[in-house]
């Protein structure tokens, strides 16, 4: 068994160099970086200290406190569980790696605009208690990601297949997984399995013309979830000939405006049945208007 008048200089010796800032005190981590708003980043970092391994089998207790707060102040990380840490930081900021491998490796999650600010690492073992001030983490929280875009060719042709895009821009938070989600009446009869991705391809419908289609994006790990919307612009075709689909408000139900060559469609009774691509959707006329010098009609419909 050593002495304790033998261990009594190491430990003293230890705590000088703690409080100096004498050799073998090393912090690696990136000193500056920038995250958005609602996102998260992961710090790498790693230390060293000196200290030998016969002096105890503790292990090392490890800090990352905000500039201004002292090491009695509550830390915004550690691995301490007697210590608490700061309630505005607890289950966002938490370590990564293990301190007794001397990672020091910070996650940050849902960053808050007032997690903007400096931070500094300490690490404490035994007597050996020391804060690398000479090396600190600046971080800086902006704005929130902005909202997703919809890229889609307008109009859409109804009975062709087209592919529409979900896109989002972010600044920062770039190795977050993004989970998709589309949703609106167009895509209620899609498979479900097919609604998760980026892309999306729609074979539009007459009756989707002028209804909602939402892109939701979710950033897996992170409580961001954003969306964007956008109405659907459909037109047809009668035949070989172009015809067009508007909507129109109606006091008992949907409606449409169609235009088309009448030597494309077919009246039965008082009532208008679609050509191909559409041969089986039936509207009631409603309101029929005949332009002159043309064979062009156009009709109010209403959908059965």
């Amino acid at each position: 068994m050593v002495p304790l008048l033998l261990l009594l200089p190491l430990l003293l010796e230890g705590e000088r160099l703690g409080r100096s800032g004498g050799g073998g005190y090393r912090l690696r981590v990136q000193e500056s970086l920038a995250v958005q708003a609602g996102l998260g980043v992961r710090v790498p970092c790693s230390f060293s200290y000196p200290w030998s391994s016969w002096y105890s089998s503790m292990e090392p207790f490890i800090y990352w406190f905000r500039e201004g707060d002292g090491p009695h102040s509550d830390p915004v990380a550690t691995n301490n569980p007697k210590r608490p840490v700061k309630t505005e930081t607890q289950g966002r900021f938490r370590l990564l790696g293990d301190p007794s491998d001397k990672d020091c490796s910070l996650s940050i999650s849902d960053a808050r605009m007032s997690d903007t600010g400096v931070y500094y690492f300490r690490v404490e073992r035994d007597d050996v208690k020391y804060s690398y001030r000479d090396k600190k983490l600046s971080l800086q929280v902006t704005a929130p990601p902005g909202k997703p875009y919809i890229q889609f060719p307008e109009p859409l042709e109804a009975g062709r297949p087209t592919k529409l895009t979900c896109t989002l821009s972010l600044a920062s938070g770039g190795g977050l997984p993004l989970l998709f989600s589309w949703v609106g009446e167009a895509v209620e009869s899609i498979d479900p399995d097919t609604l998760h991705s980026s892309e999306l391809t729609l074979t539009p419908r007459p009756q989707d013309h002028g209804t909602n289609l939402t892109c939701w994006v979710t950033l897996q790990g992170s409580q961001v979830t954003l969306e964007t919307t956008v109405r659907l612009n459909v037109s047809c075709e009668c035949g070989g000939a172009a015809g067009s689909l508007g909507a129109v408000l109606a006091g008992d139900g949907p409606s449409f405006l169609w235009t088309c060559p009448l030597s494309q469609m077919s009246l039965i009774h008082g009532l208008l049945l679609l050509p191909a691509p559409f041969p089986f959707i039936l509207f009631k006329i409603l309101v029929l208007t005949v332009r002159k010098h043309t064979e062009d009609q156009s009709y109010h419909l209403h959908h059965f």
